[in-house]
Formats: structure tokens, sequence, C-alpha cells
């Protein structure tokens, strides 16, 4: 007779010893955090709003100048001629007595005329380019490109220099026609940054999936170029043209005081600088704020006008490399 086998605990089924190493498996595994990725989208920032807030004072002021509790440009206080900065004055005054802080907002209006004129005339020219060579490609875009690195091989003062020269050096041509003729000339010297700018943004959008299915939809190039690739290249030509600004000023400044900028009976700030380099050279009654106020007015706008071109091109190029 065989022996009874000895006594032993139960012994589980293998489905429940493969159920019992499933149930540890998934209490000792550790959960698989979850990664949220941040946006790369550059903030705005107090910088950014004391750069906006100083932009719209800046054209406010321009625009509403003779609402504002200050004197004529051409207002003049002999008595206290070539004073610095006091409550009354804050800028001070010039050697002839005139209020600096006055000429420096009304100064406003004429380089923000001519900055954002020339820009506009380069963005619309230079854009109009830009897309034709970028959409077109091929012999367009050849010969479009080699005219754009000629221009830009040549200095932008030594071009607009020479433009002015050739356009409104004439002492016969009146004050508006001669502004109107530094437009032009600075414009065309903007053309083919503008151009070269959208061209770039152009090539990358013309080939996305949303165009090349209105294409194969039978879409017209003129619709495609406005409806779909024009809105897109937008903030790239947006980011150029608010840098486009800020050198313009500069520029402006540099002809003015070569004396073939704004006409002196316009008040500007590179004719205010120009007008005024004479008095760091005096030894006495000189009055430095005439050449310190309207520079630190042009380096605080420029400075802000290129840090608000720097954050709308760091949200384009993140939201171009997000799609």
């Amino acid at each position: 007779m065989p022996e009874p086998l000895p006594e032993t605990a139960d012994v589980p089924s293998s489905r429940a010893v493969e159920a019992g190493v499933q149930t540890l498996t998934l209490e000792t595994t550790p959960p698989i955090p979850v990664v949220v990725e941040k946006s790369a989208t550059k903030k705005l920032g107090i910088v950014g709003w004391i750069a906006i807030i100083w932009i719209v004072t800046i054209v406010g002021s321009a625009i509403f100048a003779s609402l504002l509790w200050i004197p004529r440009p051409d207002q003049k206080f002999l008595a206290l001629a070539g004073d610095g900065p006091s409550l009354a004055h804050p800028f001070g005054l010039d050697s002839i007595g005139q209020d600096m802080l006055s000429r420096v907002v009304y100064g406003a209006r004429a380089s923000l005329l001519v900055s954002v004129a020339s820009v506009l005339f380069g963005l619309v020219f230079g854009g109009i380019l830009g897309l034709i060579a970028g959409y077109y490609r091929g012999r367009i875009d050849t010969l479009l490109s080699y005219t754009f690195n000629v221009f830009l091989a040549i200095p932008q003062l030594v071009l607009a220099l020479a433009l002015v020269a050739v356009f409104a050096s004439d002492p016969a041509v009146t004050v508006g026609k001669r502004e109107l003729w530094l437009v032009i000339a600075i414009g065309l010297v903007s053309i083919p940054i503008i151009g070269r700018i959208t061209r770039a943004a152009t090539l990358a959008w013309s080939q996305r999936e949303f165009v090349l299915a209105a294409r194969s939809m039978g879409a017209k190039n003129r619709r495609i170029i406005v409806r779909d690739v024009l809105p897109n290249v937008l903030p790239a030509m947006f980011s150029i043209s608010l840098l486009g600004i800020a050198v313009v000023i500069v520029l402006e400044g540099g002809l003015s005081i070569l004396g073939v900028g704004v006409p002196t009976s316009t008040p500007s700030w590179g004719n205010l600088i120009a007008t005024g380099r004479n008095e760091l050279t005096k030894i006495v009654g000189a009055a430095p704020q005439v050449i310190f106020a309207p520079s630190i007015v042009i380096f605080i706008t420029v400075l802000s006008l290129n840090y608000l071109g720097d954050v709308v091109r760091a949200r384009f190029d993140v939201r171009d490399s997000a799609l």
C-alpha cells in the first residue's frame, strides 16, 4: 500500500501565480511621469511693457504736442538761455533760450514720420518683390536675389546720402518736397533688407501642406499668395519693420548731421544734434543738454524698438516650428 503524501500548504495554481506576479508588478512599478512641455515663446515681461509704454508715450506726445502744457519750439527765454534742467524746463534750454523738451517733442514728429513712412515704402515694394521671389523661384528668384545682394553690399548711409544728394539737394526744392524725397531715398535703401526677409519666409511657407493642397485644388497663384502665404509671412515682415524704424531714426540723424536730412526749419532729433554739436566744443557757456537730450531719447526709442522686434521674431519662430 503506497504511503500517503505529506500534508503541505495549498499550492496556488499557475493562474493565481501569474495574477499575483502581475499585481506585484503593477504595485511596485513607479508611475510614469507626465512631462508637460512649456512653451518656448518669449514672454513680454516688464521690460517689454516698459518699451511699449515708452513708444506709446513718444508717439502720443508727437501727435498731441500742441495740446501739451509745453512752450512752442520756437519760443525763446533769453534770460535763461543755456540753463540746465529745472522744474520749469526738465531738459534745459539751448544757447538761444529755446526749451529743449518742447523741441524734442516736436522733433519726434519729423523723425517718426520720416522713419515710419520710409519703412512702409520699403515694406510695400520689398514685401511684394520678396513674395514674388520666394513663391515663383527659378530665374525670377535668382534675378531679384542678385539685385538685393548688390544693394546690400553698399553701406546704407552712403547709399542714402547719394540718393538724397541726387533727389533733394537742390535748394529750389521746398521743405515738404525735400522730406518726400528723403522718405523715398531711405525707402529705397530699406527695400532689399525687407525683400530678403520676406523672400526667406516665403520660401518656407510656400511648401507647406495647406499651400500644396490649395495648389492641387486649382487655386490661382495670386489667391494662394494673398490668402495663404502672406498672412504667415506678415509676422516676420512686422518684426523687421520695427528694427527698420529704429535704423532709419539713426540714419535720419546721421543725414542731418551731414546736412542733407530734414530741413533745419523743421525740428527733428537729427537736426537738434546737428545744430547743437558745437556746444560740446565750447569752454565757457556750453549747453551739453542740447546734445544729450535728443541723444538719450533716440537711444531709448531705438532700444525699445529693437526689443519689441526681437519679441515678435521670437514668437514667430516658435509658432513656425510648432506647426
